[in-house]
């Protein structure tokens, strides 16, 4: 019994000082987690599904095998997790399902916590509708007094359409997600994120630095709204037209890399 007792106290210890002491020090000094991604019993999707992947998401396929499995079980885990609802007569198909767990999934993919604790549903519909959360007709919205994230299918899909224009529904909805899930949570990831993204607003709000966003005309006009605009936006642009970006602004974009913890293979 008391070998037992022992056990159970050097594995509290362990973990406590893992948690505690280990991974905050690697996490300062190397600005990632000590690992992403680990899965002692990998889910599985269905065919159906994971032709959609293969067929419609460019993301996924430029993975590797090993990576693919990863993304596989996270789309699974995010798929059980939260509810879809169809409005105006809109069918949730798994078409939708899948095409916006793995927007989703993309955006964290870098990450370890790909989960979020400030959405418990995603509401689609057909076209633009009326929002009450601000009296207008919308595209798409993260609300957090719904705690909902909102599409427009037709933008959403529209988003895909041009894969380099850097106007995308479902990353730039997402990204409002992650932020405010950043800013929230003290996990590794979180805690990176957070830092990442005050040093991003520092050198942004540097009047020089400024200067040069405003002339270069790279980022749309729509990014300089508020910060969560801002972050909303440089992460499309991440993802959409990743060499110009690293070409126009390197120091931004290496920035916005270890925020979401990105490599240069994915």
């Amino acid at each position: 019994m008391i070998y037992i007792l022992l056990l159970i106290g050097f594995s509290f210890f362990g973990f406590f000082a893992y948690n505690v002491v280990v991974e905050p020090i690697y996490a300062f000094v190397f600005r990632k987690p000590m690992y992403v991604h680990f899965y002692p019993f990998p889910k599985k999707l269905s065919l159906k599904q994971l032709t959609i992947l293969n067929s419609q998401f460019e993301f996924y396929k430029k993975l590797s095998s090993k990576e693919k499995l990863y993304f596989e079980h996270r789309v699974a885990v995010f798929l059980k997790k939260y509810p879809f609802y169809g409005k105006e007569g809109l069918e949730i198909t798994e078409e939708i399902r899948v095409l916006i767990t793995a927007t989703a999934i993309m955006l964290t993919f870098g990450m370890r916590t790909f989960l979020f604790t400030i959405i418990d549903k995603i509401i689609v519909f057909p076209d633009v509708y009326y929002s009450t959360m601000n009296d207008n007709y919308h595209k798409g919205e993260f609300n957090p007094r719904m705690k909902a994230i909102v599409f427009s299918w037709k933008h959403f899909m529209e988003g895909y359409e041009i894969s380099n224009d850097n106007l995308n529904l479902g990353l730039h909805e997402f990204s409002h997600v992650l932020h405010f899930e950043g800013l929230k949570k003290n996990d590794t990831s979180a805690t990176i994120f957070s830092v990442t993204y005050n040093e991003i607003m520092e050198q942004v709000k540097h009047p020089p630095n400024y200067k040069k966003l405003i002339e270069s005309d790279y980022f749309r006009i729509y990014a300089y709204t508020n910060q969560f605009e801002f972050i909303a936006v440089i992460l499309e642009h991440f993802f959409e037209t990743p060499i110009q970006f690293k070409s126009e602004f390197p120091q931004l974009y290496e920035k916005v890399k270890v925020m979401i913890n990105f490599t240069e293979e994915i």
